[in-house]
């Protein structure tokens, strides 16, 4: 696959901006362990090759262990998960596919439950945010790393 063009080079003030966002998220107190995970499952359900391994590879880097991220695809059938983690994994896909129809009153009280109302607003733009990035990602066809098995061990 060929990268079509390099969207930091031809707009790099409005990728800026979006850069900006990303730093404000990361700084609202939501846990980064979640954090990547989340982008993960979006990017996943989106499609988005180069996003995945960007987020499979912060997520590793930052502690996250293997099977936990070989399983985030498949998290409602994992024991791996908090209920926390799994009622935002609940909202990224919900929220991902968002065309679907409205968030459900009973998913959204189940937030409320694992969520303060001000997470919910940061979890919220946090899923906006990754959408945002894969649909910059995918239709510029940004190609991710190709890596050996040598280097991905080392890491």
């Amino acid at each position: 696959m060929q990268e079509r063009l390099n969207y930091m080079k031809i707009a790099p003030e409005l990728i800026g901006a979006v850069l900006n966002l990303k730093k404000a998220v990361d700084r609202s107190g939501l846990d980064h362990r979640l954090i990547h995970l989340v982008n993960l499952r979006a990017s996943q359900i989106n499609g988005c090759s180069y996003c995945v391994d960007m987020h499979t590879r912060e997520a590793r880097r930052d502690g996250e262990s293997e099977q936990r991220v070989h399983l985030v695809s498949a998290w409602r059938e994992s024991p791996l998960y908090t209920e926390r983690e799994r009622a935002a994994l609940a909202w990224t896909e919900r929220l991902t596919n968002i065309s679907d129809g409205p968030v459900e009153d009973a998913l959204y009280a189940e937030m409320l439950e694992h969520f303060s109302e001000e997470e919910l607003v940061q979890l919220s733009v946090l899923v906006g945010l990754i959408n945002v990035w894969n649909r910059i990602a995918i239709p510029f066809r940004s190609v991710h790393p190709v890596v050996s098995d040598q280097e991905i061990a080392a890491a």
